[in-house]
């Protein structure tokens, strides 16, 4: 009987362990990126914003998977639509 609890212990510890790791990791990262692709959902002409680069930028057009950005310089610059950090702080 003692080799029966201990291993239906070492079950549920197991379990525990899997429940915290989903909890403190997985979960947050899930959040996360579903606030990221509301923010890249919501871009719009005009928006100023940073890329995960650093780089800052008002959008001049938006595509299905890319961006264009016009940087200080008066360059423009096309970038991946999902490399866009967010928008810049006022």
């Amino acid at each position: 009987m003692g080799e029966g609890s201990s291993t239906i212990f070492m079950i549920v510890f197991l379990v525990l362990i899997f429940g915290l790791m989903y909890f403190l990791t997985i979960r947050p990262q899930r959040k996360r990126q579903k606030e990221h692709e509301q923010v890249t959902k919501e871009l719009k002409k005009g928006d100023r914003v940073i890329t995960n680069s650093g780089i800052y930028g008002q959008i001049e057009n938006i595509g299905e998977n890319s961006v264009v950005l016009k940087i200080e310089s008066g360059a423009t610059m096309r970038v991946a639509r999902n490399s866009i950090l967010g928008k810049q702080a006022e």
